[in-house]
């Protein structure tokens, strides 16, 4: 980016820490509050409160808050953020990325036998998926809890559903903007390429290889990106009926065919300051992100009345149905 990007590489890449942000504190911020203000009314009404908006588009930022607890704590979590792929779609040139092992175990066992690992190649699409879970899980107890306090044959435990609701509320915007967090680190093409922070390997097109990661999307995005240029982007409701480890690739895999736009936009100029090639590039790619958190919420919720939850389980339909007293399982069976 020489225009507006080369006299801020060298204080910038000194500022950050050992693993590249995201968004910045703007983007994710602005990705999950667009994300909770296009909610449909099917969800819980206290996911459509203005204040809800607000929490997730803070909470979206904890991830990267987080960075610096400790070197255990950073070790394990950074790698949470991108997914290292070459052009072919490879894992830093080793395993193809899809389809997705099971579970991180097995991707593990999958990249040391190219002699790599889930930290050198980042574990993305796993970070996505658990915070997906958990939040499904989320809105399955608080489907039972909302309708076990409401239900006047389970009146005498109406004190205890209500207080747990209310717990289970705070959790699931915690959960949400964690969630935020990872989407959006899937909307920003350098979080799924191994180019991530100038052009790496083979160049004959001539890409730049400047430290360019931390400039476009914290810099450009925060001077010259606004909400309502990511809000009119965004698109309609759309619904996977999928696994949602089958969403979570395509989503990848759309972003990393941006890569190489993006190159060619730095190129051609187009992240001059203000240039608004470069708005509607970082604004498009929000926009997707956004779109993607929103749609996901909605599969979540839906997802969640076909859970079980508590311990000894009971099934968030029975409940639902009044057919169960979900108290013994919701406050422990020991």
């Amino acid at each position: 980016m020489k225009h507006l990007l080369a006299p801020a590489v060298a204080a910038l890449a000194l500022a950050l820490p050992g693993s590249l942000l995201a968004w910045g504190n703007t983007g994710h911020r602005m990705l999950g509050e667009l994300a909770m203000r296009a909610l449909p009314a099917e969800v819980p009404a206290f996911l459509r409160t203005p204040q809800a908006a607000r929490d997730v588009g803070e909470f979206s930022r904890e991830p990267d808050r987080s960075k610096g607890s400790g070197r255990m704590h950073g070790h394990d979590r950074d790698a949470a953020h991108f997914i290292d792929l070459d052009p072919e779609g490879r894992l830093l040139g080793g395993p193809p990325m899809l389809p997705l092992a099971p579970t991180r175990a097995e991707f593990e066992t999958q990249l040391r036998a190219a002699n790599l690992d889930q930290w050198k190649t980042g574990y993305l699409p796993y970070a996505l998926i658990d915070r997906w879970q958990q939040l499904t899980t989320d809105l399955a107890y608080w489907r039972v809890l909302d309708a076990a306090e409401k239900n006047p044959k389970w009146a005498r435990n109406r004190v205890w559903f209500r207080q747990d609701r209310l717990r289970r509320e705070a959790l699931v915007l915690q959960t949400l903007g964690e969630l935020s967090h990872f989407v959006g680190d899937g909307s920003q093409p350098l979080h799924v390429t191994d180019s991530y922070n100038g052009w790496s390997g083979p160049n004959p097109k001539g890409y730049t290889t400047a430290k360019i990661h931390g400039p476009f999307e914290s810099d450009f995005v925060q001077a010259y990106v606004k909400a309502s240029d990511v809000a009119g982007r965004m698109t309609p409701l759309r619904l996977c009926n999928c696994p949602f480890e089958q969403r979570v690739g395509e989503y990848l895999v759309a972003t990393g065919r941006q890569v190489v736009p993006f190159y060619e936009l730095e190129k051609a100029g187009g992240l001059a300051p203000g240039d608004r090639r470069g708005v509607a590039f970082a604004s498009a790619r929000l926009a997707v992100g956004a779109s993607e958190l929103r749609d996901v919420i909605v599969e979540a919720w839906r997802a969640s009345e076909n859970r079980q939850v508590g311990w000894k389980p009971v099934a968030v339909r029975d409940v639902l149905a009044g057919k169960v007293d979900p108290y013994p399982a919701l406050y422990g069976i020991d």
